[in-house]
């Protein structure tokens, strides 16, 4: 079985290298939304043309971003969602709230603070984990039942 994994949310930390050099030795691929902070921004007025208004800037940005990230969730097996702690990741409340949408296994990776902030996404969630490793073991489990050493 191979299992396709979407990786969503954060792209400040190297979360998603570690859970991708953490499952090298499973059969899973990955995706994810594009994590070049700029380009993200700036994909909508570099396609579509400049934008004086940064509103119709972000706007271009976010729906073109919203096409590879809808692609991305429907077509994984899981959706992992990742919370950080230093900025506020609405897009990741909404990936989860489409993949929960979708009927997608979700496994939300957010810190323990954050609990009451995220109940309502820990609840569409079928695994709440607080660190990459933790995303890697369920993978495993997944895949191979084996449970971690």
């Amino acid at each position: 079985m191979t299992l396709s994994v979407y990786l969503s949310g954060e792209i400040h930390t190297d979360w998603r290298e570690q859970i991708i050099d953490g499952a090298r030795n499973l059969s899973v691929s990955f995706d994810s939304p594009v994590t070049d902070h700029g380009a993200s921004d700036d994909c909508g007025v570099a396609i579509l043309g400049a934008e004086d208004n940064k509103f119709w800037h972000d706007h271009k940005g976010a729906k073109l971003n919203a096409i590879r990230t809808r692609k991305g969730i429907e077509e994984a097996d899981v959706v992992v969602v990742r919370f950080g702690e230093k900025y506020k990741q609405w897009n990741a409340a909404f990936d989860a709230g489409y993949a929960a949408a979708l009927g997608k296994s979700i496994i939300v990776l957010s810190q323990p603070e954050h609990q009451h902030a995220l109940k309502e996404v820990h609840a569409a969630a079928l695994a709440v984990a607080e660190d990459p490793k933790q995303v890697v073991s369920i993978l495993t489990y997944i895949l191979t039942g084996e449970l971690p050493a």
